[in-house]
Parts: structure tokens; C-alpha cells; sequence
């Protein structure tokens, strides 16, 4: 490997912190300031080499900015819902009260649009009594929403109440809102931290390798799968059908189908697929269904969508956006068991075609052991940060270590797989599928 200098990567500070840490605090402070990380292919984007990079390790400071006892926190949960959020919520509290003794912290309802009045959603403290049980159940007790909200008025919000550090709990979208967030604050000269946890059920976060509920969300992804397999087997010439998510990347599709070597075909958007012609899909799906008799199928939600705007176009219909301004996915899943039944028909081979779609079941459900420890320590992490006078920034796991990342960094691209990593040649060996359905 070639003797290439380490990249610092820093983060944004309020200033010099100047206030001892809490003495029950002080038995957990670490001795490593900086820690130096090899940063593989497989987290960067294609194309992008490996490199070391040297991080701040998260972890409590000898000083701290904020003084605790007039300090007001406050945490909001935007997009979709994900194993963990409540998870996190809790750890954030439990920190903040009893090893910071924070003077309150309080949650914000119904994502961004609770910090406006307009939406008239109320909000309401956050205490070590009230959440106390709330890993124990899905989704967010803050509830959530989707949609940009002006980051002028999420500021005066954030004066009006008093706010010195605002938890913002999210994936791409919501990074990119604490990003505007945290400028309209410098702009103002205010002293208000903005610490991100990254929340994705997609797992696309860039440089993060692991997002909180994905670890979840492919154990449940599993039971379809599973589900799908025993359908397929059950009747001639079987195909089982399963819809995960992935907007975007398809790293829960590729992970369930390593786990669960019954997976025959996968689809991600990271590889486009044709249907027609002798490489195409329908064309392998056939050989498949002669030569085994059944086929299990995993597409991810964002798979093929070059496919379904064509549809669209054929019918003289617009592509839909949904209140964020990301466009709405087609149902690739719909136009996949049309054109596979089609295809069948026309071969005179008759099939038994299941589709099973648990998407809101896998994003709905509480987290599982990893990710519950996961969350724990994000939290945790998150409120050491935050103290420390951290903004700008969230909080990831990178080879074992807790490290802090700038926003700048996490929002500069989306993270996706890379279709010519070893990673990705181990699905395709699992499946035993072509590397492209895609004709020359």
C-alpha cells in the first residue's frame, strides 16, 4: 500500500470548552484523543480508493462547554420510521439526565413541522420516568414527518424555547436540514449545538457503514424470504417474490440474501436489469423454473425504476414527487409479476407467482439485541458530544471505534454498492445469477 498521509477529518466546535466534567463522568474519560482508521472500498463510493483517516474518537472530554444545570436539550425524529429510534431517544434522555443533569430535555412532535406554530403540534419534556420502556416498541414516540421546513423559522423556534443543543435523528434528508440548520445558527451567531444521530433503514449514509436498524431490519427481511421459499416449493413451477426496501441502495436486499441462501435472484438499483432478450431477466427466470422447478426473487424497492419510467412514458404519465421533493417510487414489483406472467403465458408454462411485501412491518418493529446496544452507546455518545460543545456533526461506529464526522461529509453523497466489490460478487455467487441481466 502506497505511504499516503492520513486525512484529519474535524469537526465544528462552539468554542472552547472551559467547565469540569461531572465527576461520575470522570472514570469513563479515555486517554485516545485521535484515532487512525483505514477507511476501505467498501464504505466509499466506486471508484474512490481506500485510505487511513484520522477521526476524533467519541467519548466524554475532561471539559465541557455547556453547564449542565442551565442547559435545555432537544430531540426530533424526521422521515420514515426505523427499528431504534425510540432506542436512541432513551439513551439520549437517560444520559443527559443522570450523568450530565441536563435542566431538562424535551422532544419535539411530529418531526421539523413541530418547531413551527402553524402545525399547533405541542411539546413535552422528556423524562427518565417517561421513557423508560419505550425500547421495548417500534416506530418513534415523538412521531415523525416528512418534508422541508424553513430553517429561519426552525431557528427562531429554537430561541424562542430556549434550546441549546437540538438531537436530530434522521437519514440523508435530515442531515442535509441539520446542515441548513446549523448555518442559519452561525449566521446568527447563536451557541447552539447540532448533533446528528444517522438514522437509514437503507443503510446509505455516506462513511457510515451501519446504520442504526439495519441490522434489525434484515433479521425480519430474512422471514420473508423464508416465507417466499416455502411458497415457491409449494406448487409447480414456484416463484415467491419479495419486496424489500432501498430507495436508493440495496443493501438490505444484499444482506438478506446472504443470510438466507434461498435467495435465487436480487435486485438492486445499483444495477440496472433488462427484461426481454436472451441475457434478460425473463429469459433466465425461464431456465430457472425448468431446470430447479421454483425461483425465490428479492427486489429492492428502488430496483428497475428505468423500467417503470418507461411504462409511465408509454402511458403519457408524469413521475410523482412526494413532499421532500424525492420522486415516488414506481412499483417495480407490480410491473415485474405483470410482465412475468405475460412472459409464462406466452411460453404455454404454467406458474404459482407469491409476492410478499413487508416493508412497513420490518421498519415498524422494535430493534434487536445488536441494534439496541448500538443505539445505547449512539446516544450516549451523541450527549458527550453535544456537551463538549460538538456541533455539525453526528456520531458513527467505524472498526470498532466511536468516531464524530462532520456534516459536510455525511451529506456529500449517498452511499450505495459498489457492483464490483467483493461484497457484491459474494451475493451474485449466493444467487448464482449473472452479473447483469443486460444484453450485449
Amino acid at each position: 500500500m502506497p505511504n499516503i498521509k492520513a486525512k484529519k477529518i474535524v469537526v465544528d466546535t462552539l468554542g472552547e470548552p472551559k467547565i469540569p466534567i461531572p465527576d461520575q463522568l470522570r472514570p469513563l474519560l479515555s486517554e485516545v484523543g485521535e484515532v487512525n482508521l483505514y477507511v476501505s472500498e467498501e464504505i466509499l463510493e466506486p471508484g474512490e480508493k481506500g485510505r487511513y483517516y484520522v477521526f476524533e474518537e467519541a467519548g466524554p472530554k475532561e471539559k465541557i462547554y455547556f453547564d449542565p444545570s442551565k442547559s435545555k436539550c432537544a430531540i426530533v425524529t424526521c422521515g420514515g420510521l426505523c427499528p431504534g429510534i425510540n432506542d436512541v431517544i432513551r439513551s439520549i434522555v437517560m444520559e443527559a439526565h443522570h450523568q450530565y443533569k441536563v435542566a431538562a430535555t424535551i422532544g419535539i412532535k411530529y418531526g421539523l413541522q413541530g418547531f413551527l406554530p402553524k402545525y399547533g403540534h405541542n411539546v413535552y419534556e422528556l423524562t427518565p420516568e417517561n421513557v423508560s420502556n419505550i425500547h421495548e416498541f417500534g416506530g418513534t414516540i415523538l412521531g415523525s414527518s416528512r418534508g422541508h421546513q424553513p430553517p429561519e423559522e426552525i431557528v427562531d423556534a429554537l430561541e424562542r424555547m430556549n434550546i441549546n443543543i437540538l438531537f436530530m435523528i434522521g437519514g440523508d434528508g435530515t442531515m442535509k436540514a441539520a446542515s441548513a440548520i446549523w448555518q442559519e445558527i452561525k449566521k446568527r451567531q447563536m451557541k447552539i449545538s447540532v448533533v446528528g444521530i444517522p438514522k437509514t433503514i437503507d443503510n446509505d449514509i455516506y462513511f457510515v457503514p451501519r446504520s442504526f436498524g439495519f441490522d434489525t431490519a434484515v433479521s425480519k427481511a430474512i422471514e420473508a424470504i423464508r416465507c417466499a421459499h416455502t411458497e415457491a416449493t409449494g406448487a409447480p413451477n414456484g416463484i415467491g417474490m419479495v419486496k424489500l426496501m432501498g430507495r436508493e441502495s440495496g443493501f438490505i436486499a444484499c444482506e438478506a440474501t446472504l443470510a438466507q441462501k434461498d435467495v435465487n435472484v436480487v435486485l438492486i438499483p445499483e444495477q440496472p436489469f433488462e427484461l426481454d432478450g436472451p441475457k434478460g431477466l425473463l429469459a433466465y427466470l425461464k431456465k430457472r423454473i425448468l431446470d430447479r422447478g421454483h425461483c425465490v426473487i428479492v427486489v429492492a424497492e428502488g430496483a428497475g425504476q428505468d423500467l417503470v419510467r418507461k411504462e409511465l412514458k408509454q402511458n403519457n404519465k408524469e413521475i410523482p414527487v412526494d413532499a421532500s421533493g424525492n420522486p415516488i417510487l414506481g412499483d417495480i414489483c407490480g410491473l415485474l409479476r405483470e410482465k412475468i406472467k405475460e412472459y409464462f403465458q406466452e411460453q404455454n408454462i404454467n406458474i404459482t407467482l407469491k409476492f410478499i411485501d413487508p416493508s412497513y412491518i420490518i421498519r415498524s418493529v422494535p430493534a434487536n439485541a445488536n441494534d439496541g446496544v448500538y443505539c445505547q452507546f449512539l446516544g450516549q455518545y451523541a450527549v458527550h458530544a453535544a456537551m463538549a460543545g460538538k456541533t455539525n456533526m453526528v456520531v458513527t461506529k467505524l472498526m470498532e471505534k466511536y468516531v464524530y464526522l462532520p456534516l459536510s461529509l455525511v451529506t456529500k453523497k449517498r452511499r450505495k454498492v459498489n457492483t464490483n466489490s467483493s461484497y457484491y460478487k459474494a451475493v451474485l455467487a449466493s444467487t448464482g445469477q449473472p452479473h447483469t441481466f443486460i444484453n450485449d
